[in-house]
């Protein structure tokens, strides 16, 4: 071995252009882009379909003409442009009530909790704008209140009134009266129609205002129990609207004008009166405010021809049960014939239908007879009885028959009529004192079959 083979071998001089010279650049390795996955299709369960079949089953339901008198009563409210307010126990189906009153009249439903808002939600949020000492400060409306009057028409659904606060209610003062949410003027289309639980049912309820409770028309929302089995069996009540007769407007506005501005004639102390109590003072009471209310109403229900129960439902819930029954009872008078003309023509006398106002009539023409006994007139009395028989129930006969007897004179011969009116008059008697015999003898079995004492 050579000692040229034992050392390394001379490594020349780098040149300029070498050690300024970058390291050639490695090319790495290529990974293989991942191929691009497809959203998997989320496939739901079998039984979740099966699940939604079945509940759009049960609540697939069919309505039908059927009376309901608060459902008139509260289509009436609505028809007649007043805020109304239901009163019921949780779970009575005011919702359900108000949903399907809104389809039936096919009314966007805006439902709004009251408790669960500020009051700026209602009076409007100050919204300061570029010139705020030319321009003011604007009072922006929220956003169900803009959809409102986009829509131009709709049912504002005011629920859970009776659990907002006192601040809330005063809020929403300028809303039920004026229907005016900020600065913003709701249409007439928008009907409004709030909903609320006692407050000893309520969740942390409050008493409502005085000054908003007389801007409702109180109903007082009850289940029926045929309504709800046939409901539950599928087919509830339909809401329609009155149907108003336009023949009937001019004299159902002339009637209403003079029954509620008569009756407050005679009745100045009705005319506003605010109950003694925090609970009455939260429901419906009288004022001018709540008499126009009764009297708008009336004008409503007479012209579509509503029952009087349905009538009695929305006047109580104007302006109370007191001054409402005291309303009724006007319209009753107002209603009744003039006596001295039946006694004038008894063979063409109009009797009215009801037994209570027919009962009434019959009296009147008693009454007028004895104010004024002659025997022409007596004899005229006991045609309009006839009358009576003719067109009507013979019971209500015994008590205006006898006291019409009562004011025979010795020397008035007795009229053919009361041949006709005796058997009559005698069978009512006999069944009355068969009741009073059947009745005697029960009290006295069971006087009998009471223990003893000792």
């Amino acid at each position: 071995m050579t000692s040229s083979t034992l050392l390394p071998a001379p490594v020349e001089p780098a040149t300029a252009e070498a050690v300024t010279a970058e390291p050639a650049a490695v090319p790495e390795p290529a990974v293989p882009e991942p191929a691009a996955r497809e959203p998997r299709a989320l496939v739901p369960d079998p039984q979740l379909v099966l699940a939604d079949d079945l509940l759009t089953l049960l609540r697939t339901t069919t309505t039908e003409p059927r009376p309901d008198e608060q459902l008139e009563a509260l289509t009436l409210a609505v028809a007649a442009d007043l805020p109304v307010l239901l009163w019921g126990e949780p779970g009575i189906g005011k919702t359900a009530a108000l949903t399907h009153l809104a389809a039936t009249l096919d009314l966007p439903l805006t439902t709004v909790i009251a408790s669960v808002h500020e009051p700026t939600d209602f009076s409007g949020l100050p919204i300061v704008g570029d010139d705020p000492e030319v321009r003011g400060v604007p009072m922006a409306p929220p956003k169900w209140a803009v959809e409102l009057v986009r829509a131009g028409r709709g049912l504002l659904f005011l629920d859970e009134l009776s659990t907002a606060t006192p601040a809330v209610q005063a809020a929403l003062l300028r809303v039920v009266l004026e229907r005016r949410v900020g600065a913003l003027q709701l249409p007439p289309g928008v009907r409004i129609v709030a909903a609320a639980n006692p407050r000893a049912s309520a969740a942390d309820g409050w008493e409502l205002s005085p000054p908003l409770a007389n801007r409702f028309v109180h109903l007082y929302w009850v289940h029926d129990r045929e309504v709800v089995v046939r409901g539950l069996g599928g087919t509830w009540p339909r809401a329609e609207l009155p149907r108003l007769v336009p023949e009937r407007l001019p004299d159902a506005v002339a009637y209403a004008r003079t029954a509620v501005c008569g009756f407050l004639e005679a009745r100045p102390t009705l005319i506003h009166r605010l109950p003694s109590t925090e609970t009455r003072r939260g429901g419906a009471w009288p004022s001018p405010r709540s008499w126009e209310a009764a009297l708008t109403l009336l004008a409503f229900g007479t012209a579509a021809g509503v029952s009087r129960e349905v009538l009695a439902l929305v006047v109580r819930g104007a302006v109370g049960d007191g001054p409402g029954l005291e309303l009724l009872a006007h319209l009753d008078r107002m209603e009744l014939p003039d006596p001295e003309s039946l006694l004038a023509d008894p063979a063409a006398a109009d009797l009215p239908e009801r037994g209570d106002l027919r009962q009434a009539a019959l009296e009147a023409v008693v009454a007028a007879v004895g104010a004024r006994p002659v025997r022409e007139r007596w004899e005229a009395g006991w045609a309009v009885l006839v009358r009576a028989l003719e067109t009507g129930a013979p019971d209500l006969l015994v008590a205006p028959a006898t006291a019409l007897a009562g004011l025979r004179r010795d020397d008035w011969e007795v009229p053919e009529a009361v041949v006709r009116l005796t058997d009559v008059i005698g069978l009512s008697r006999r069944a009355d004192r068969s009741v009073e015999r059947v009745a005697a003898a029960k009290a006295a079995a069971d006087a009998r079959r009471a223990p003893v004492r000792r």
